[in-house]
């Protein structure tokens, strides 16, 4: 891959708006935040601990099950690695000043400054909002161990950033090729034994076993305490539902925060060098990306194809995402990403695109009210108190119409401000000083008077220019 020289030397302590903006990343930006209301909004609008055990056990009519192969093909995970990519190009529009020796090192104070207060932000919306499935915490701790790798090579970035993908390919933390293994083995054993019964033989002494385990697999039961705990929640006030929130974020903290971040750590590399080839600010020929998507989908949306057949045959037999899943996450992402660059090369793409660029403006802010809207007014028991009622297609009936007014709320707010509420918090925290709110009237040049009182009598002498 040829590499794109990009420029570094212009970079202030500012804010970055108007015109030195790059579009393509506000849309990718608006794009992925938008997309994660498809995963999120299961986990407000129903029993997580049911769903978990088995997606069935919440609704599973044909529309249900293609709601839910369609959003876990195309945005299940995908979302969140194109926010990191984001998140790594990020950095390197931030810390261009930083590259050279001379470098401010006002630069580093910035950007740990930003990165501890979306720290306390993701810690808020965890606490206080009460969302177990925050990803800004997640983020800001990925994005401190960040920093010192920007004057890395794009190659070695790359190399870097695939070491999650091998580590879950090979089984850490768990499943990977190590558990592909084990129940393939248990799946050979399981079928000689039901041969050996079938024809009648004596069972061999580790049939029962096999057998057994195969079961245990196979079961797909909810934690009883687990389902009533959820509904109490949503039975009861403030406090059980808070209760049960932070019950389920600590589970998530104490079983994958230290994964979670790795993997975002790993995935912003990529965005490092993606940044550094000039591929995700649209630097790249249509060519280019049009061949990054043939690639990019054509392994990853079939690795996840073949992945969810097995998963649907609701079987506990081996399952080849175990070993394919990261590496097709970062391909499916690296699909959308190249389709965006790809259709805002055309005039008619680059406007059918144009409404994402306002959510991608207020990313963080929309993020939040999608928060707000899901835990506080849809799905809460003083709320509209619809949790539990919806399946799979319904949920992604509600994720859609919630992209909607979404975008149509961005784009009116960024007429009107030059940010979003919480980005402007954000950017005055982190820069120290106010940031300006409203955008400026636009400046008109004054226009000459045409009354008849200021023009010369006939055959005077015009006045004279100063």
């Amino acid at each position: 891959m040829g590499r794109v020289v990009v420029e570094t030397s212009n970079a202030g302590l500012a804010p970055v708006r108007g015109k030195a903006r790059i579009d393509v990343l506000d849309m990718l930006r608006g794009l992925a935040i938008l997309g994660i209301f498809y995963i999120n909004v299961p986990y407000m609008a129903a029993s997580v601990w049911t769903f978990s055990a088995d997606v069935r056990l919440i609704g599973w009519t044909p529309v249900d099950r293609d709601a839910w192969v369609a959003v876990n093909l195309f945005f299940a995970g995908t979302q969140r690695c194109m926010l990191e990519f984001l998140f790594g190009a990020g950095m390197m529009v931030l810390a261009r000043k930083a590259m050279t020796p001379e470098g401010p090192v006002a630069v580093a104070d910035l950007y740990y400054r930003r990165n501890l207060w979306l720290l306390a932000f993701g810690l808020f919306d965890v606490f206080v909002l009460l969302w177990p499935g925050d990803i800004l915490h997640i983020y800001a701790l990925a994005a401190l161990f960040l920093f010192p790798f920007r004057t890395l090579g794009p190659k070695t970035l790359v190399a870097l950033g695939l070491g999650w993908a091998v580590l879950t390919g090979l089984g850490i933390p768990e499943y990977g090729a190590r558990e592909y293994v084990a129940r393939t083995e248990l799946s050979q054993r399981v079928e000689a034994a039901e041969a050996r019964a079938r024809a009648g033989e004596a069972p061999a002494p580790a049939d029962a076993a096999a057998r057994a385990e195969w079961r245990r697999l196979a079961m797909h039961a909810p934690d009883p305490a687990a389902v009533a705990r959820e509904r109490q929640a949503h039975q009861g006030g403030w406090l059980p539902y808070a209760k049960n929130a932070w019950h389920y974020w600590s589970y998530l903290a104490d079983e994958w925060l230290l994964w979670d971040v790795f993997e975002a750590f790993c995935t912003m590399l990529i965005g490092v060098a993606l940044w550094k080839w000039g591929v995700i600010q649209g630097l790249r020929s249509a060519r280019f990306y049009l061949w990054l998507l043939v690639a990019g989908y054509g392994f990853g949306l079939t690795a996840r194809a073949i992945g969810l057949a097995e998963t649907l045959s609701f079987a506990p037999g081996p399952r080849s995402l175990w070993i394919t899943g990261e590496f097709a996450r970062i391909a499916i992402g690296l699909g959308h990403l190249a389709l965006v660059n790809l259709l805002v090369k055309s005039r008619a793409g680059a406007a059918a695109l144009g409404v994402f660029k306002a959510p991608g403006r207020m990313a963080f802010s929309l993020y939040f009210l999608q928060q707000i809207v899901g835990m506080y007014i849809l799905f809460a028991p003083w709320g509209f108190d619809l949790w539990g009622r919806f399946g799979w297609a319904q949920m992604a009936a509600i994720s859609t119409v919630g992209i909607v007014l979404l975008v149509a709320f961005a784009n009116l707010w960024m007429r009107h401000f030059v940010s979003g509420p919480l980005e402007w918090a954000w950017r005055s925290l982190a820069y120290v000083q106010w940031q300006p709110m409203l955008r400026a009237a636009p400046s008109v040049p004054p226009q000459p008077d045409r009354s008849p009182l200021s023009r010369p009598a006939s055959g005077a002498a015009p006045p004279a220019a100063h």
